[in-house]
């Protein structure tokens, strides 16, 4: 959950010098060499079929590909801290999801508990006195990252379970990977080739790949295991609360007794809707 929360820390280092798109493409692209290597020498690299690659690539359009335009263009417009809080929501807004597309059973008090997270982030991104101090398109941008992620969750219930979960993150990274090859080429290649290496954004990048879409993702699937979903999940929770720490520490954001009240809310709320789910859905890991 730390490397989560750090996530964006990183990227907002990382976009000082490379464009969005430039700094997801060599994310996902050295990930997916990582993942490759792992899952092949420890021996849980499992082959897709013929008729699973369709769910497979839709699975890399929804996250991470569109996920990652919406956050990260989101985030060239918001501080690190809103970014994270908005993005928690994720669990709350999945059950809606669930049961318009799965059927899933949907108990009334998570209508509630959204609500409740959103008086949260509210408190987190209005100041007294001030007025609306976040970017309303970026608030729509990170709300589009979380409904590309509950698109993701309903697409991942239809992954066979055979392909286990490093064999899924490893496909959906590369799919989103060749996605956006040709937004790159078309928008930042240019840029990023006039651009001289600027060694904080490249070891942000090198962060971002390393300890984020490849450690982190190893590290919540082995709890996963361990933990099973649901307890798993709970730990979710605290990537706001990481999140406004170092981005206070890191990059100088400020941190309010009012974005404490909004964070400490938005966190209630999905520790509330957790205990209420009836039923867990299959979970990969949070994505920052």
């Amino acid at each position: 959950m730390i490397f989560f929360a750090l996530s964006f820390v990183w990227f907002k280092v990382a976009n000082e010098s490379y464009g969005p798109l430039t700094i997801i493409f060599f994310r996902l692209a050295l990930s997916s060499v990582l993942l490759l290597a792992f899952a092949y020498g420890t021996r849980q690299l499992v082959l897709p079929r013929r008729r699973d690659i369709p769910l497979v690539c839709l699975l890399g359009f929804f996250e991470p590909f569109l996920y990652f335009v919406f956050e990260s263009y989101g985030l060239q417009l918001l501080s690190s801290t809103v970014g994270a809080v908005i993005i928690s929501m994720i669990p709350l807004v999945s059950p809606f999801a669930a049961y318009l597309f799965l059927r899933e059973v949907l108990c009334w008090r998570h209508l509630v508990c959204v609500v409740v997270s959103l008086i949260g982030v509210a408190l987190v991104v209005v100041e007294r006195g001030a007025g609306m101090t976040a970017s309303w398109l970026g608030i729509l941008l990170q709300f589009g990252a979380v409904c590309s992620a509950v698109a993701y969750t309903v697409v991942l219930q239809k992954i066979p379970l055979r392909l286990n979960t490093l064999s899924v993150i490893l496909y959906q990274n590369i799919v989103g990977a060749i996605l956006f090859v040709p937004l790159w080429r078309m928008f930042e290649y240019d840029r990023f080739m006039a651009t001289p290496a600027d060694g904080s954004g490249l070891i942000a990048i090198l962060k971002l790949s390393i300890m984020v879409s490849t450690l982190a993702f190893i590290l919540f699937s082995f709890s996963v295991r361990k933990l099973g979903v649901n307890r798993a999940n709970m730990f979710v929770n605290v990537i706001p609360v990481f999140t406004a720490i170092f981005a206070w520490w890191i990059l100088g954001d400020t941190l309010t007794v009012q974005k404490g009240l909004g964070i400490g809310v938005v966190i209630g709320s999905l520790f509330l809707a957790e205990r209420m789910r009836v039923k867990a859905p299959v979970v990969v890991a949070p994505s920052g």
